[in-house]
């Protein structure tokens, strides 16, 4: 065999041998782990100057942007100094309307040259307090449908006092039937004075700039750039529509959340990212986004050395690994083996001892051990099988002595009063009940033998109350030739008469009602009262409390409950259905059996 060939000059007996060789092995797995760590280590401060690489990039982008939103300040700038507009704002009312047209042809052939050098920007419009408007277009017709004063930017100036504003990306509809997707920048122009407020300025600039800036950046194969406002509101992403959509999401609380310049790292299905981010002067948020797969691209070069370097010692301890490991661990294998099927509860497993080494000793007393549970459970199943059988057994015999006395005291009676055939009746329904409680031969009987059982009980009770309790028997016939336990309705019956309506008003306002039918593969009794009813704590105390605080309750509800899931099983037994003045139901569930 291979073990024996790899080593016969090394006469393994003890585990401790094994262990000290094992010991030797993990040498070599010090060697992998501290190649493992070196790696990582070098990995992460690829990651560090990669973070780094993206910060740069950012700043750059950040440069550019806000290089570009000044120049949209400096158009501002120029309109707010412009005397034309100026005075176009102002509250003076114009001479002529063709005064008023040659102001407007000025300001608006200022505002073309200006678009006609910058073609980043989609319009530029002027409105005024005084109620007057003029743009880059010469004809301009404002849409009937939109309000001025419900313009996010006009809100943004206004608040903001003179100082320049910019806006979230949005649908530009102040013109008639044009809808552009745009930026805009906005500011309130006041007066000479510094102080009045005359009308607002509107810069709107095409969001195509902020993309082709954008989309030019590299940062690997997947990564990308993205811009949210100071609300979360995305101004540029290369998916924007996806994200719009929910088809796809992005990180936008965690980069509203971290400080400026700092970077966080996201562990994803698709790889790590690293995300970088940077604030602008004027609110935006620019985050890039890199994947470490992408930009360590010496990453699979330094793995590739370490495993290269690597496998040549792993190569030669695995030829001793395989031997030694066999050696050491098909013995303990066998043992874990054997432990399962015990936790199974198979205790008649015994474990195969090989060398008699501490494994083998540790295998002999495994087995001892389980011969010696085997044993006591077995022992101690019986005992207690045995213990609740005579309990159970004892408890069927007895008949209370209560019940007796009455109904021989009812017939001395009846035979007093010469009620001759009342007191045949009783006596036969008497020897009855008396030969089925005294019956030993069998604990199962059909359900037909039950019935008779309990009709002699009602009948005898019925006597001794003069006729006056009422009872109902509603057994369906298709369940009789199946078996039950024996006297298994006698002590709900009991307990209901006893307990739930002998001290009402009067007894005859009391009724039993027994029912027993078919349910699937069980069969379901019911014995009902309209009794005092008990409480949650009441029925509690009848199923779970044992048989000394039950004393006062007739046969205990708990001891039959016991006696079913003992015959039949856990999921078998009873059930206390009951409500204060309304009564009592005991359901009884047990299997079908022929």
């Amino acid at each position: 065999m291979l073990k024996d060939r790899f080593f016969p000059l090394f006469p393994l007996k003890s585990i401790q041998s094994h262990i000290s060789l094992a010991f030797s092995l993990l040498i070599l797995a010090a060697i992998v782990l501290t190649s493992l760590v070196s790696y990582q280590v070098s990995v992460a401060a690829v990651e560090r100057n990669s973070k780094g690489y993206i910060e740069e990039i950012i700043k750059q982008v950040n440069l550019n942007i806000q290089s570009y939103v000044d120049n949209m300040e400096n158009i501002s700038l120029l309109a707010l100094t412009n005397k034309d507009v100026k005075y176009y704002l102002s509250d003076n009312s114009f001479i002529s309307e063709e005064n008023r047209r040659t102001y407007e042809k000025r300001i608006s052939d200022l505002f073309q040259a200006i678009l006609y050098t910058r073609k980043d920007i989609a319009s530029i419009m002027v409105y005024g307090y005084n109620g007057r408007f003029v743009s880059d277009r010469r004809i301009t017709s404002l849409n009937p449908n939109t309000r001025l004063q419900d313009q996010a930017w006009y809100q943004m100036a206004k608040a903001a006092g003179g100082k320049s504003v910019i806006s979230a990306p949005h649908v530009q509809n102040l013109i008639e039937n044009e809808y552009r997707w745009v930026v805009s920048l906005s500011r309130e122009l006041k007066s000479t004075d510094g102080i009045t407020a005359e009308g607002v300025l509107l810069v709107d600039l095409n969001l195509s700039v902020i993309n082709d800036i954008c989309s030019n950046i590299n940062l690997g194969q997947k990564g990308y750039l993205f811009i949210v406002d100071n609300e979360g509101n995305l101004v540029y992403h290369p998916q924007q529509q996806l994200i719009e959509s929910k088809l796809r999401t992005e990180r936008i609380k965690e980069v509203l959340q971290v400080s400026n310049g700092q970077s966080f790292v996201v562990n994803q299905g698709d790889g790590k990212r690293i995300y970088s981010v940077q604030d602008t002067n004027f609110g935006w948020r620019i985050a890039g986004v890199a994947y470490t797969d992408d930009l360590i691209t010496s990453k699979d070069d330094l793995r590739n050395s370490i495993i290269f370097y690597s496998l040549f010692g792993l190569a030669i301890s695995l030829l001793i690994s395989i031997g030694l490991s066999h050696r050491l661990s098909k013995p303990i294998k066998v043992l874990q083996s054997d432990m399962k099927q015990v936790e199974k509860g198979n205790f008649d497993i015994q474990t195969k001892i090989g060398q008699m080494n501490e494994i083998g000793q540790l295998g002999r007393s495994f087995n001892l051990m389980v011969s010696r549970t085997k044993f006591l459970m077995e022992e101690t199943i019986r005992n207690q099988e045995n213990k609740r059988k005579s309990e159970l057994l004892l408890l069927q015999a007895q008949i209370n002595p209560h019940f007796l006395y009455n109904t021989l005291d009812s017939i001395v009676w009846m035979a007093e009063q010469k009620q001759h055939e009342e007191v045949v009746l009783m006596t036969a329904a008497l020897a009855k009940l008396f030969r089925a409680s005294i019956t030993k031969d069998q604990e199962l009987v059909p359900i037909r033998v039950e019935l008779e059982h309990i009709t002699n009980y009602l009948l005898i009770q019925k006597m001794r109350y003069n006729e006056e309790l009422r009872y109902e028997i509603d057994i369906d016939e298709s369940i009789l030739g199946y078996k039950t336990l024996k006297i298994l309705l006698q002590p709900f019956v009991e307990n209901a008469i006893y307990h739930g309506i002998r001290n009402m008003y009067g007894i005859e306002d009391g009724r039993i009602t027994i029912r027993g039918r078919a349910s699937g593969d069980q069969i379901v009794f019911e014995v009902e009262d309209n009794g005092h009813g008990m409480t949650p704590e009441q029925q509690g105390r009848l199923l779970f409390s044992n048989e000394e605080d039950n004393r006062d309750q007739g046969i205990g509800i708990r001891n039959v409950d016991e006696r079913i899931k003992l015959y039949f099983g856990y999921e078998y037994g009873i059930q206390i259905r009951s409500e204060i003045g309304e009564g009592t139901c005991i359901t009884i569930v047990i299997p079908k059996l022929d």
